[in-house]
């Protein structure tokens, strides 16, 4: 143990460095001792246990909301941002602008990117302002539905792919078709299979999540499902949310088979085996759908709001389980 009067240089130094702001140099200088000695004795002094350093940033909840999602899920990332208001479109707007400049980081030459439909990455393209081109190409994982830009993914991944001066392919066929017969001959026909074979070689994937909500989920744009159906696929089957269209429940499982054989896209299995999965949803509805998606190892990194991350947060401690490996 360090005597008194080496503890009592501690506590000066250690006052005039971590709450006075005075560079080592200087403390050496009024001490009359050499620079070397005052780092040696700051050292000393954290390796004996004399300081405990606490970071309070203004966001600093949501900081340990991200660490505490990253231990329990697995997670490799997680960004959470304030709260997104429900139907609003500045927080969504917030929420891929987060979600931009995260994938930009994220982006490497000669990446395959797959991408998802919804308004959430419909946020993120809008908000992609890249400072040089990108060497890689943008994949479509689902077919389009015409009429909205959100859930055109052709559209995203085009417009995406302008901003990032990239490549992007198209799939000239729909997200959703009448019958497991129809699904099945439109997939196997030469250009359709194409882009599915490239979209299946992606190593990034863009997706949002959504819900089993008749009133306001998109899931029912993508398949054009009556209230009744999405009761069923709820009530029934059990599911929660959904990827690219493809259902799972609370366990992270893929469900309501029969709608899922009407998919012309990248199934979940198919998406779990790409290398670097994101996703992104937000607002309190979404916790449940988000809390399934983690369950299923569907996400290497998540990026949401408070309110969805302390829901999902919630629904761990409420149904603890051992938590699946990605």
């Amino acid at each position: 143990m360090p005597t008194y009067e080496t503890t009592r240089l501690m506590n000066t130094i250690l006052t005039l460095y971590y709450v006075d702001g005075v560079t080592q140099t200087e403390i050496a200088q009024r001490l009359g001792f050499s620079t070397a000695k005052v780092n040696r004795l700051l050292l000393q002094a954290r390796e004996q246990g004399y300081v405990n350093i606490t970071i309070r940033t203004p966001f600093q909840q949501l900081f340990d909301i991200e660490d505490r999602l990253k231990a329990v899920f697995g997670l490799q990332d997680a960004i959470v941002i304030p709260t997104v208001a429900e139907g609003g479109s500045s927080p969504l707007n917030a929420l891929g602008t987060a979600a931009a400049d995260f994938l930009l980081a994220h982006l490497r030459d000669g990446d395959v990117m797959g991408i998802g439909g919804g308004s959430a990455v419909n946020a993120v393209v809008q908000a992609i302002t890249a400072a040089r081109s990108y060497n890689i190409e943008v994949v479509p994982l689902i077919g389009a539905v015409q009429g909205d830009i959100t859930t055109d993914v052709n559209y995203l991944a085009t417009n995406l792919a302008e901003r990032l001066g990239a490549k992007a392919y198209q799939r000239h066929a729909p997200a959703f078709v009448g019958s497991r017969e129809q699904c099945e001959s439109l997939k196997s026909m030469g250009p359709v299979k194409e882009i599915l074979d490239i979209a299946r070689r992606a190593n990034v994937a863009l997706v949002g999540v959504g819900m089993m909500d008749p009133e306001v989920s998109r899931f029912v744009q993508f398949t054009a499902l009556s209230a009744n159906d999405m009761k069923h696929i709820a009530n029934d089957c059990g599911g929660v949310g959904d990827i690219n269209a493809f259902v799972f429940d609370i366990e992270g499982r893929a469900c309501a088979q029969e709608i899922a054989d009407r998919v012309v896209g990248v199934s979940l299995a198919e998406i779990k085996s790409i290398p670097f999965r994101i996703g992104m949803a937000a607002t309190a509805a979404k916790a449940l759908p988000l809390y399934g998606a983690l369950r299923g190892s569907y996400l290497h990194a998540l990026i949401t709001d408070e309110t969805a991350a302390r829901g999902i947060l919630s629904l761990f401690e409420k149904n603890f389980r051992k938590m699946p490996s990605l």
